[in-house]
């Protein structure tokens, strides 16, 4: 090949190669710029649950920081129903970008267990943002029952109906109870409420007598009197409670739940916006002054990556999976 022919082909190549670059150029810088605008008007923040829980608690906590860092403000929208899955439901069919769900993780990892019908797939139309915090759930009574411990109640349960208080059939809550259950030979009357704060309520009326529930919503009933405290269903004690036994300690070996507040996105959501909503949510919830807020509340600072989050998930989805199989729990959303 002569030197012309050469440099004739390193100019045709450099020119082809210019052609295809230069279209892919714009459009990559065009997305850059539209994810530097983003957002471009209020965020939806849904809460698939009633105003009062654990959830909403740190939805309202946060959102006003977020909507300062993102420069729009952020509406907390609470759409309960089905245990979470309407508003999950809802978060999956955005296509907007300017919608996300916070929500107890480790409940909507139970999800697709106990419901046979659900109008979305958790894995595949839902994207892991963060978590934020982590709160024990605490077995709790009213007043009026006669019980000191955790054995003591499984053994007034096998003598008396007590009605157990859950924020809904297939809740992580009820699972929590169920695998108590389970592993003492308790009885309990599970009756299904729409959240959390309703489930309270009719505990400290005394409509229910047993009740377990997150320790940021349940714990200010504790310290008023309303509810009598009979474990904490950490492994270890919460530094608030270090005089209360945990679940395990009461018979109940390697015993855990709570409640696992995080952030999830529509499926559809880029990753570079899920990347800096993360980057935006850790710094925010690990601010001195609001994880002390939280601390002096029940609630622990927890964090993770979008990966980290995703592994949790499927880890918690395949822990309940068999808890749910034993009981028999099947419903439809």
């Amino acid at each position: 090949m002569t030197q012309g022919r050469r440099i004739f082909l390193k100019q045709t190549s450099a020119l082809a190669a210019g052609i295809a670059a230069g279209p892919l150029a714009g459009l990559a810088t065009g997305a850059h710029a539209a994810q530097q605008a983003w957002p471009t008007r209020p965020i939806r923040l849904i809460v698939p649950y009633t105003a009062g829980g654990s959830s909403d608690i740190i939805a309202r906590l946060i959102s006003k920081q977020l909507g300062e860092a993102l420069g729009q403000s952020v509406v907390v929208d609470n759409k309960p129903g089905a245990n979470g899955n309407v508003g999950a439901a809802l978060v999956a069919q955005a296509t907007d970008n300017h919608t996300l769900m916070l929500c107890d993780i480790g409940a909507l990892a139970i999800s697709p267990s106990v419901y046979t019908k659900l109008t979305f797939n958790i894995a595949k139309d839902l994207k892991p943002v963060t978590m934020l915090a982590y709160s024990p759930h605490l077995l709790v009574v009213h007043p009026s029952v006669q019980v000191s411990n955790l054995k003591e109640l499984v053994e007034l349960s096998k003598r008396s109906q007590l009605n157990f208080a859950v924020t809904a059939i297939g809740s992580a809550p009820h699972l929590a109870g169920v695998a108590v259950e389970q592993a003492t030979g308790a009885k309990w009357q599970y009756v299904p409420y729409k959240g959390g704060s309703q489930a309270i309520a009719d505990t400290v009326g005394g409509s229910a007598q047993v009740l377990m529930n997150g320790m940021l919503a349940t714990l200010p009933h504790v310290q008023s009197g309303k509810l009598k405290l009979i474990a904490q269903s950490k492994r270890t004690r919460m530094p608030l409670l270090q005089n209360v036994p945990t679940i395990a300690e009461q018979g109940v070996p390697n015993f855990e739940s709570g409640t696992w507040q995080g952030v999830m996105a529509p499926a559809s959501m880029p990753d570079a916006l899920v990347t800096r909503i993360n980057a935006e949510l850790i710094k925010i919830i690990r601010a001195p002054e609001l994880r002390s807020q939280l601390v002096q509340q029940g609630a622990e600072v927890v964090t993770m990556t979008p990966a980290e989050t995703g592994k949790f998930f499927v880890a918690e989805q395949a822990r309940w999976a068999g808890v749910v199989k034993q009981a028999g729990i099947k419903l439809e959303a």
